[in-house]
């Protein structure tokens, strides 16, 4: 028998969506609650390494997101002069192996909609709108025990385990009670999602000019998501208007596909702009009976674009010793830290330090360091 019977998962992104799937498909009777109304609304575009794209195979959806995403191997280095003129093409690692694409970009949406809806084929019951309101947790001499959970809806339910899977600012670690800061890298970034130019085949950056990064990201054979990396500021005063404006006007200093995908600038509700955070929640990350993932865990600027295989990795280790292991005890806790801590905790501060270099302007070692992140994230987790 596994350590358990009965999960809730909180929070329907990667992390959360990826721990149902495995532990449902493993027989154990999963509660997905996710505070957002639909599935439209889990973000815009998101790049995934090869280490990511290996365990979306494990979960058993890689022919959709292979059929919905695109696939590249190679990311683009280009200067910010009249031209876009290309610097250097820059083979990518094939973290997942040599069978995988070495990166792929795809509307987050739609990664979402494909892990929920292979949740509810195995079994997975997935309720949008709720949240929970209070969790009680009790353990007997016997080592028989749960999480009492109320919901929003005024419902309850009783658990063997929780999972926060709830994001940077996780309402799952505030009722924990854990103080965990939260800070600004220095960065904010403008994204946009729109239809992709026939140039756009791959993922360029930008370097230099009057912002730290101007990129994009095919991520269907019709869509692609752009995004633009200034200091961070309070943009908070602007209109939708005028945030499509500002953004636009700071793409006029890239050139090449840069000039078509401008082009395409037109609806305000298809930009954004938030600032680069980071932060790592030291061991244990449980408290009891509840634990937490992804980036309510662990959350980095994309600078090496890992956050979204990171909360893929931290679903397939818990799952897997969730399931594996007979008891539930902090021997359980302690190995799913011991293999996800160091781990996340490297490619946050490497994430950081790429993102510091460019604030100051420094030329680190930017190769050294992106091979030993693909050296490490080619290992499974």
């Amino acid at each position: 028998m596994p350590a358990v019977n009965s999960v809730l998962v909180v929070g329907g992104g990667l992390a959360g969506s990826a721990t149902a799937v495995h532990l449902a498909a493993a027989g154990v009777a999963v509660d997905l609650i996710e505070i957002k109304p639909d599935v439209a609304a889990l973000g815009s575009g998101i790049t995934l390494q090869g280490n990511a794209l290996r365990e979306l195979r494990s979960l058993g959806v890689w022919d959709q997101v292979s059929a919905a995403g695109y696939a590249f191997d190679v990311t683009g280095i280009r200067a910010p002069d009249p031209a876009g003129s290309i610097v250097a093409e820059i083979p990518d690692a094939k973290t997942g192996g040599p069978d995988l694409p070495a990166a792929m970009g795809m509307p987050r949406p739609e990664l979402a909609r494909i892990l929920l809806d292979r949740a509810s084929q195995v079994g997975v019951k997935v309720r949008f709108g709720t949240t929970f309101t209070e969790l009680a947790q009790d353990d007997s001499a016997d080592g028989e025990g749960g999480v009492d959970v109320t919901f929003s809806d005024g419902s309850t339910g009783r658990y063997d385990v929780v999972v926060g899977a709830d994001g940077v600012r996780s309402w799952t670690r505030r009722a924990l009670g854990i103080n965990l800061e939260t800070r600004s890298v220095g960065m904010g970034i403008w994204r946009a999602f729109g239809p992709r130019p026939a140039s756009v085949t791959r993922t360029d950056l930008f370097y230099g000019g009057p912002s730290f990064i101007a990129g994009y990201c095919p991520t269907g054979a019709d869509s692609l998501y752009a995004y633009i990396v200034e200091p961070a500021q309070d943009r908070s005063g602007l209109s939708p208007d005028e945030q499509l404006a500002t953004m636009k006007q700071l793409s006029r200093a890239y050139h090449g596909p840069w000039d078509e995908i401008r082009e395409t600038l037109t609806d305000p509700s298809r930009v954004n702009y938030t600032w680069f955070e980071t932060h790592v929640l030291e061991e244990p990350w449980n408290r009891g009976r509840v634990v937490l993932i992804g980036d309510a865990a662990h959350t980095c600027p994309p600078t090496i674009a890992q956050g979204g295989a990171m909360a893929l990795e931290d679903a397939v280790v818990l799952a897997e010793l969730l399931t594996d292991r007979q008891t539930l005890d902090q021997e359980l806790w302690d190995a799913f830290t011991a293999r996800r801590h160091q781990r996340a905790k490297t490619v946050v501060e490497a994430s950081n330090q790429l993102a510091q270099w460019q604030i100051d302007h420094v030329q680190g070692d930017i190769p050294g360091l992106m091979r030993s992140i693909a050296v490490l994230t080619s290992q499974p987790a």
